[in-house]
């Protein structure tokens, strides 16, 4: 695991762009690009627009996604087309949300993306942390935290009153690296809990599980450490 920490959510947003468009430059094949929903990845997505990367070697995907449709004010879908997808001419596969079952979705997701994974891993997934701890749509006291098979499932969330579409911690545990992405100081105190005393919350346990973990965060969220320099 290694912490990264940035003066101002904007240098975040920099090093995010540059350490992404830096690792698929060094990948010869065909690289598989996990995109996490968010103020705090958006901002680096517009950055990474703007970076010369071959973007036909690149298929992104979603780590999850809300169960509206494409043209919601919420999609992540839509978020990751208007600030990246659209701008650099890229392909998305997003999952389809105009499924009666969110089950059906989920499963039918996980057959696509699984043909786009190299040796069935994903390589490079986005992700960010809320302020209850969640992980893509990993939510705390949630059905798809204790999942220990399927790729992509659906997972009803009470406390939002909802059903979300997410990538399973086993598949997050498979990536060949994982990069959260977390700004400012509402997020300090859950950080800390995180990284300093390692709570078992949904992101903690991600992080513990996967391969290789990078941190990059702002001094907001990064105000609350103790283990970490800034």
């Amino acid at each position: 695991m290694s912490v990264h920490i940035y003066p101002n959510p904007q240098d975040l947003a920099v090093a995010a762009a540059d350490y992404i468009a830096a690792c698929v430059a060094k990948t010869a094949r065909q690289v598989s690009l996990g995109l996490a929903g968010g103020g705090t990845p958006a901002a680096a997505y517009r950055e990474l627009a703007q970076r010369d990367v071959d973007w036909s070697n690149v298929v992104m995907w979603l780590g999850d996604e809300r169960w509206v449709p494409h043209d919601h004010a919420e999609s992540n879908t839509r978020m990751a087309h208007a600030t990246l997808v659209d701008k650099v001419v890229g392909r998305l596969i997003a999952p389809n949300t105009a499924f009666g079952d969110p089950n059906d979705a989920a499963a039918a997701y996980a057959e696509s993306i699984m043909e786009v994974f190299h040796d069935g891993r994903p390589d490079l997934v986005l992700l960010g942390i809320g302020d209850d701890g969640h992980t893509a749509s990993l939510f705390p006291g949630t059905a798809a935290l204790e999942s220990e098979s399927g790729v992509y499932v659906a997972n009803w969330v009470a406390d939002k009153d909802t059903w979300r579409l997410t990538a399973t911690m086993t598949t997050l545990w498979q990536a060949r690296e994982l990069v959260f992405l977390v700004q400012g100081e509402s997020k300090a105190a859950i950080l800390a809990q995180i990284l300093d005393n390692e709570h078992p919350y949904p992101a903690q346990r991600v992080a513990a599980g996967a391969v290789r973990v990078r941190w990059l965060v702002d001094e907001g969220a990064a105000s609350q450490l103790r283990s970490v320099p800034r």
